[in-house]
């Protein structure tokens, strides 16, 4: 199963909405399908220059290990040689703080995954999951 342009757009207007009625900063929110290829990249007005590369890599990390960019940041905390050695291995292309979300279907098949920078991590991965739902997915907070 993949995900669509319309789901991810759809993610996409989700989240930002919620950013808007959490008085975010301005938002840049990456989609991408779950072999990692992006789908949509969207920047709202605002939006600094580097807040592309991290909303990718907020996914590209959560999709690359199988679990949100948050589990990525604690077990940063409890094995901090571990995460380091894998990132190189990615070539520094995850970045693990909150803000990634894995997609799923009703089937729990995963679908890829939304990487969000541009205010605090937790109001990021916040927009992430209301995104998500918003396409009537369900995000994998795990």
């Amino acid at each position: 199963m993949n995900l669509t342009l319309n789901e991810a757009l759809t993610i996409t207007k989700g989240a930002f909405s919620a950013g808007t009625t959490k008085g975010s900063a301005p938002l840049t929110i990456a989609v991408l399908d779950n072999g990692g290829k992006l789908i949509s990249l969207q920047r709202q007005d605002g939006s600094s220059m580097m807040r592309p590369d991290i909303a990718i890599a907020k996914a590209w990390g959560a999709l690359a290990l199988g679990c949100s960019s948050r589990k990525l940041a604690d077990d940063a905390k409890q094995r901090p040689a571990f995460i380091s050695a894998v990132n190189v291995l990615a070539e520094g292309n995850m970045l693990p703080v909150p803000g990634g979300v894995l997609i799923r279907n009703d089937d729990k098949q995963l679908l890829g995954a939304v990487g969000i920078s541009g205010d605090l991590s937790e109001l990021d991965e916040m927009c992430a999951i209301s995104g998500i739902k918003a396409a009537n997915l369900i995000p994998d907070e795990s």
